[in-house]
């Protein structure tokens, strides 16, 4: 993995993280406890600063970046950026999940217990209330989230993460 400081500024980790050994984590980055950033990922603080909760998984090939002292990134608990997404200088509330090859631009906010779709675009600007589900580029709202896509897609694939990141410690 590459792990590095940048402007004076080194990643910061909380307790039983997981890295794969090809991820890149840059400049002012930090995170909480069982978060785990996989295999092709990068988390680069190096122009605005990242800071993410306990309970996230950036897999494999997403990017998570910010915009140079104008929009940094925060993310909250149990999140989960799918493979290949992008998160670029934007707040993620608690219990979401940005499905595979999304891409939520800067200065969106997306609330709790939502779900970017796979492939959705969401706009710069965007603002996503609790409890929804979008999807489409640009994406909209195509409806509520269900109680049964909040426990078996957010809070299933946010755990199943934490058990994955578990096999590669062993």
């Amino acid at each position: 993995m590459i792990i590095k400081e940048v402007r004076g500024h080194k990643p910061k980790f909380g307790e039983d993280c997981f890295l794969a050994e090809n991820a890149v984590i840059l400049g002012e980055v930090s995170m909480g406890d069982q978060c785990s950033i996989w295999y092709n990922a990068v988390v680069r603080g190096d122009v605005h600063y990242i800071k993410m909760g306990n309970k996230v998984n950036i897999q494999d090939g997403a990017v998570v970046h910010a915009t140079f002292e104008k929009s940094p990134t925060n993310i909250g608990n149990n999140v989960s950026v799918g493979h290949n997404a992008i998160v670029h200088g934007c707040t993620i509330h608690d219990d979401v999940l940005i499905g595979m090859g999304a891409i939520v631009m800067d200065d969106c906010v997306i609330e709790s217990n939502s779900i970017i779709a796979a492939g959705a675009v969401v706009a710069k600007g965007t603002y996503v209330k609790s409890g929804s589900v979008y999807g489409g580029i640009p994406a909209k709202k195509i409806k509520d989230i269900s109680e049964e896509l909040l426990k078996g897609e957010v809070h299933r694939i946010a755990e199943n993460y934490i058990k994955y990141s578990g096999w590669f410690k062993e």
